[in-house]
């Protein structure tokens, strides 16, 4: 490997999946050098092209969830329900290193397209499946997206809301992201023991899987058992302040008396410093309420610029304005580790965020343009054997 090739150069990988949580897996090959090929219904595509555009989107000029989700592929459009379609996907199955599908199960069976059934076309591959709910039991052929698997299913979406609140829905692929980086670590183990034994094999994962292992700490708490009513509600320190702004400050890491005490002093809370009721952590616990409202009073009588004057830059504390969306344009954190990066093509976005998966010495491509529906099945039917007439009678039949 040389100081300008990438870790996965002639790595052929077939994306046979759809939206994000698979698919994104395959990204984060073609990031580090894969050839990816990504199949897609003919005319139609992946619905996923369409989601920037959906009403409850935000608007743009540019496709940004495609941009950022289908960078360094090519598309191939294939007609998987004609005979001639599933023909030529066999013959990149025998030439290909690893098969990405998130493809519903029963879909999988009426095409049969399942690892058992494709196996035999090349027994080195690595056949990489994402699920729902996992590859055995009841609902194992249902079909659901990250808000519901991820979010619902797991625990998460019931526990992440304030005390008699409503259940409280997921951002859009928030589970999907974090699930395809445990689908590109199943393919990695995967690759390495192929280099060690020569053999392919399955690798999985599922949204489930994923879901409860975000939400491990009270998820285990559950299967030891474990007295949840015990848990007191987020108070005092762990609660949310509005400032006069609108802006919010988030105080969980002021965990010391010590820090405790220097915030009520920068916030000129001098009368709760001599309040018994906060005067050792034990005390604050008994009366999380009555702290909670005198620190709220506190906190709205300045913005949260200068709240993050006083506690952060004069106090030092460890104190945090929760930040919104608008603030990760101007966080140096960002682009100075690479959390994003201008892609090395125009494609209408000046920054493109990357996977989290960083390794000293192990190149990224840069974001490429992603590619537009089926823009390079004369070039893979050509690489085939195909010749430019038998194209032409593909496309006419509405093979590709």
């Amino acid at each position: 490997m040389t100081d300008d090739s990438f870790l996965f150069d002639g790595l052929k990988v077939l994306d046979v999946g759809s939206w994000i949580a698979g698919p994104v897996a395959g990204t984060m090959l073609a990031d580090r050098g894969a050839d990816v090929i990504k199949v897609e219904v003919p005319e139609i595509g992946d619905g996923y092209r369409q989601y920037a555009v959906l009403p409850f989107t935000p608007n743009a000029e540019v496709n940004y969830t495609w941009a950022l989700d289908a960078r360094n592929k090519r598309s191939m459009t294939l007609n998987l329900k004609s005979a001639e379609g599933m023909n030529i996907l066999h013959r990149l199955i025998k030439d290909c290193d690893i098969y990405i599908t998130n493809m519903p199960l029963p879909l999988r069976r009426q095409l049969n397209l399942c690892y058992e059934d494709i196996k035999g076309l090349n027994e080195t591959m690595i056949y990489a499946s994402l699920t729902p709910y996992g590859e055995e039991g009841s609902d194992r052929d249902n079909e659901a997206f990250d808000l519901v698997a991820y979010w619902n299913r797991s625990g998460l979406m019931d526990k992440m809301r304030p005390p008699d609140s409503e259940p409280v829905q997921a951002l859009a692929g928030m589970g999907d992201h974090p699930t395809a980086v445990a689908m590109y670590a199943s393919i990695v183990t995967a690759l390495l023991r192929k280099e060690r034994t020569g053999q392919g094999g399955f690798a999985h994962t599922s949204l489930l899987a994923n879901g409860v292992w975000s939400a491990s700490c009270l998820a285990q708490a559950q299967f030891a058992q474990a007295d949840f009513s015990s848990v007191p509600p987020q108070r005092a320190t762990g609660a949310l302040y509005e400032c006069a702004d609108g802006r919010w400050m988030q105080l969980n890491m002021v965990r010391t008396q010590e820090a405790f005490d220097e915030m009520l002093v920068a916030l000129e809370a001098f009368e709760l410093i001599t309040d018994e009721r906060f005067a050792s952590p034990e005390a604050r616990m008994e009366h999380p309420d009555e702290l909670t409202v005198a620190l709220r009073e506190k906190f709205k009588v300045r913005t949260s610029d200068e709240w993050v004057a006083i506690l952060k830059d004069h106090h030092g504390l460890p104190i945090e304005r929760v930040a919104t969306f608008n603030d990760l344009l101007t966080d140096e954190h960002l682009t100075l580790n690479g959390m994003v990066a201008q892609p090395i093509e125009d494609v209408g976005i000046g920054y493109i965020i990357n996977d989290p998966v960083n390794v000293q010495g192990i190149q990224k491509v840069g974001a490429k343009r992603s590619p537009a529906l089926g823009e390079h099945n004369q070039e893979i039917l050509s690489g085939l054997g195909f010749s430019p007439d038998e194209i032409q009678d593909l496309a006419a039949k509405k093979v590709i």
